[in-house]
């Protein structure tokens, strides 16, 4: 999901992501896709189809109602759709749009090896615990030189209790971005608006680092890029922050000796 400004949250544990998913899928739809999000539309959309440009045919895992997955059937060769919630998959079906939708999750994709030459996964990862399975799974699906764009809200950013602090005690007053225990992996249930609570997972850099290069997909390519212009022009307040880098993108290659 878009890296909004988020709260850990004291209500019971969401035990099954997928669940939780189902219950705020509607709540994404309405403010996240369709153009109304300026990092999507300015940002990670374009990275998309830039960074899978030439491929033919691509699977966008864990896409959603599909936006994802709608930009690059325009840019690309066929668009293969996975995902395993039902209110966004069915979505995803109704809007169409080019891509072939599949109800399927990241660790467990119905797909032969070798299928793809592009894969993409769009702020995905921070919500699945299987992560050595689900990167175990790109690596046999992509045929080998097919490339992965895992899009991922920033480790940095991501990491529990961390935040922009603007200190009025101290004198002179300080603004800094306070980092949490970075360092240790953790599920934590956050509420990103008032009634929507879903499951993080926080994991540092080089988790999904040595995943990745332990399933054959090498990286070739690493953007940390800044908060978007539209975003920074609608969060005022953000613009403080604008130097820490909300979003992560790791573009990696499938090995062909793994």
């Amino acid at each position: 999901m878009s890296a909004a400004t988020r709260a850990v949250c004291d209500a019971p544990p969401v035990e099954d992501a997928f669940e939780a998913w189902e219950r705020h899928a509607d709540w994404w739809q309405k403010e996240f896709t369709d153009g109304i999000d300026a990092e999507y539309e300015e940002q990670i959309l374009p990275l998309a189809v830039e960074l899978l440009a030439g491929c033919r045919r691509v699977v966008d895992i864990g896409c959603g109602e599909g936006q994802v997955a709608r930009r690059l059937a325009g840019c690309v060769g066929k668009v293969v759709g996975a995902e395993p919630v039902g209110a966004q998959i069915g979505e995803a079906a109704c809007r169409g749009g080019g891509p072939v939708w599949a109800r399927a999750a990241a660790a467990h994709l119905p797909f032969r090896g070798d299928s793809f030459d592009g894969a993409v996964a769009c702020l995905v990862f921070e919500h699945i615990t299987e992560v050595d399975e689900a990167i175990r799974e790109v690596a046999r699906v992509l045929r080998p030189g097919g490339r992965f764009a895992l899009f991922l809200n920033h480790p940095l950013l991501q990491t529990p209790n961390s935040g922009w602090i603007d200190d009025q005690i101290l004198d002179p007053p300080e603004q800094y971005w306070r980092v949490g225990p970075y360092l240790v992996e953790s599920v934590v249930d956050e509420e990103i608006c008032p009634g929507v609570i879903l499951p993080f997972v926080h994991r540092p850099l080089g988790r999904y680092v040595n995943a990745l290069a332990g399933a054959g997909l090498v990286l070739s390519r690493m953007l940390e890029p800044a908060p978007p212009a539209g975003f920074l022009a609608r969060v005022r307040e953000y613009g403080e922050a604008a130097t820490i880098p909300r979003l992560l993108v790791l573009l990696c290659e499938r090995s062909s000796d793994r």
